[in-house]
C-alpha cells in the first residue's frame, strides 16, 4: 500500500453565515467558488460512511476510538495524520471507526441521533466494552453533543479544537465574565432559538454541578481561532483534562495533542476482547 501524501494545511475557513446559524442549520452549508457561502436544501442523506481500521489484536478489540472530523475534513486525513498509526506505536489496543460525520448530518440536525443508531450502540451490540468519542472541530461540537445527550452510552471524549457555538452566545458568555457567572446571572435560562439550541444546551449541561457527564478532555493550540472560547470551556474541566500546543486550528497542533494525550496514558487499559468460551 502506498504511503499515504502529507496532509495540507487546512485553510478552508467555515462558513461565516453558516456558523451564525448555531451549525443546527435548515440548508446545508457550502463554499461557492469564489469562496462566498450558498444556502441549499439537502437531500435526504445515506447512513454515515465509515472508515474502521482494526487493531493489533486477533479478531478484536475491547475498545472502539470513533473519530469525528471536522468541517471539511474526510476520514482519510485521520490516516494521513497518523492518528490510528499513533496507537500503534504505543502498543494500544483501540479498534478505529473513523465516520464521515460531516456538515450535512449537522444542518438537518441528524448527527446525534445517526451517531447513536449507526455507530455508538452497534458497537455496544457488537461486545464492545469502551467506546471513546474523538472530534476534532465540528467533530468535537458533535462529540460534546453526544456527551451532554447520551453521556451513559459512551466512555469518554476528546475534543479537539471544538466548536463551541456561534459567536454571539460566546460573546454573550465573555460579556458575563466567563460561563458560570454567565449562569448564575440567568443568561443561560433565555429560550434558544432554533439555530442554536445544542450550542447552550452544551454550556448548560458543563455548568450544572448536577450534569452526568462521562470523563471529557479538550486539546487546541494556543493560537488557534476559537481559543478565547476554548479558554472559558477550558474553566469547567479539571486542570488535568486540558492540554495546549503551538500552532492554530490545523492538523500539526491537533497531531501533537493526540499524541501527548495518548502518552499521558489516554487509553492505556484498552485490551484485546476475550476469545469466547468453546
Amino acid at each position: 500500500m502506498p504511503a499515504a501524501a502529507p496532509v495540507q494545511p487546512q485553510r478552508r475557513r467555515l462558513c461565516g453565515a453558516a456558523l451564525r446559524g448555531g451549525l443546527a442549520l435548515a440548508g446545508l452549508a457550502t463554499l461557492g467558488a469564489a469562496g462566498g457561502c450558498a444556502l441549499l436544501v439537502p437531500p435526504v442523506l445515506p447512513r454515515m460512511d465509515t472508515l474502521r481500521l482494526p487493531g493489533p489484536c486477533p479478531g478484536r478489540s475491547d475498545t472502539l476510538v470513533v473519530m469525528l472530523p471536522g468541517a471539511y475534513s474526510r476520514p482519510p486525513e485521520f490516516v494521513e495524520a497518523g492518528f490510528p498509526q499513533a496507537l500503534r506505536e504505543r502498543g494500544l489496543n483501540a479498534d478505529v471507526l473513523i465516520v464521515d460525520s460531516h456538515l450535512g448530518y449537522f444542518s438537518d440536525r441528524s448527527v446525534l441521533r445517526r451517531l447513536r443508531d449507526e455507530v455508538v450502540l452497534p458497537a455496544r451490540a457488537q461486545g464492545y466494552r469502551r467506546v471513546w468519542l474523538v472530534g476534532i472541530s465540528l467533530g468535537g461540537f458533535g462529540a460534546l453533543g453526544y456527551a451532554v445527550r447520551h453521556g451513559s452510552e459512551i466512555d469518554g471524549v476528546l475534543a479537539l479544537a471544538p466548536y463551541l457555538g456561534p459567536r454571539r452566545l460566546t460573546q454573550e458568555i465573555e460579556e458575563a465574565g466567563g460561563p458560570r457567572a454567565w449562569r448564575a446571572a440567568g443568561r443561560d435560562t433565555s429560550p434558544p432559538d432554533a439555530s442554536d439550541e445544542l450550542d447552550r444546551e452544551l454550556w448548560r449541561a458543563f455548568t450544572h454541578p448536577a450534569s452526568k457527564l462521562p470523563p471529557v478532555h479538550l486539546g487546541y493550540g494556543v493560537d488557534d481561532r476559537f481559543a478565547g472560547a476554548h479558554r472559558r470551556f477550558a474553566e469547567l474541566l479539571p486542570a488535568e483534562r486540558v492540554r495546549t500546543a503551538p500552532g492554530g486550528h490545523d492538523w500539526p497542533a491537533w497531531r501533537a495533542l493526540w499524541q501527548a494525550w495518548l502518552d499521558q496514558g489516554l487509553l492505556a487499559d484498552s485490551r484485546c476482547a476475550a476469545a469466547p468460551a468453546a
